[in-house]
């Protein structure tokens, strides 16, 4: 028995571009794809919000001259992008999927919900979803916990590049050290940066735990849904 029955996974549009510079690797997307696979036969409800990092990032848009609101849009689309890659790659090995996004754009995907998201949950789709929260001004961040508290999840499982939270950037840093796990509290006062102040707000005031681990290692995911304390778990 898998640890979550319905679970939010958040991951990174910069860990798509593998080992490239920019857009999305394919073997890497294989990767995700098989795991996610892996997930979902083990009876898993799984609802996923991919960034868009490795096309368009609103706020380095906003940097070099675009308007805010258009350099959002346009990370938007960037999510679109990547969640219509995800969606090819799943349905390639057999897992159905349905690509909901916050801005109208059929055919491309469908309106998002929480009615249509439960339903198509529990028929056994993975549903994917894009575009953010449709508005500018909110990061995928924002959208995945927003998305993880209407979808009514068990925890979002939030997939990066490094194997949890520490007391500072391991990369930099050869003496942090890792948290097992830790309070949202705890992230503000020590000043981490798990997530955007806005997202991890949200899940701080609707109870819902954040786990964070390095999806990129094959396997990994099972692992967190097997119960492994391979990540950290951050929660009231």
């Amino acid at each position: 028995m898998a640890k979550y029955k319905r679970i939010l996974l958040k991951l990174s549009g910069e860990s798509l571009m593998g080992n490239q510079h920019y857009g999305i690797d394919s073997e890497r997307l294989g990767d995700y794809a098989r795991q996610i696979k892996e997930a979902s036969q083990m009876g898993v409800q799984i609802g996923i919000v991919i960034g868009g990092g490795n096309i368009f990032r609103g706020l380095s848009g906003a940097s070099k001259g675009f308007d805010r609101v258009t350099g959002d849009q346009m990370g938007m689309c960037a999510t679109v992008i990547n969640s219509l890659a995800l969606s090819s790659a799943l349905e390639a090995i057999g897992i159905k999927t349905k690509v909901l996004t916050a801005i109208r754009m059929e055919p491309i995907g469908e309106f998002y919900s929480k009615k249509k998201a439960i339903e198509a949950l529990e028929a056994g789709y993975v549903c994917i979803f894009s575009a953010g929260t449709g508005n500018p001004y909110f990061t995928t961040d924002t959208g995945s916990s927003l998305r993880g508290i209407e979808i009514e999840a068990d925890v979002m499982l939030k997939g990066t590049r490094v194997d949890g939270i520490y007391t500072a950037d391991p990369e930099k840093d050869p003496k942090a050290t890792k948290f097992k796990d830790i309070t949202y509290d705890e992230i503000y006062t020590r000043g981490l940066k798990v997530m955007d102040l806005t997202a991890t707000t949200m899940c701080k005031e609707n109870g819902l735990p954040i786990y964070v681990f390095n999806m990129d290692i094959v396997g990994n995911l099972r692992r967190v849904l097997d119960g492994e304390e391979i990540g950290t778990l951050v929660h009231n």
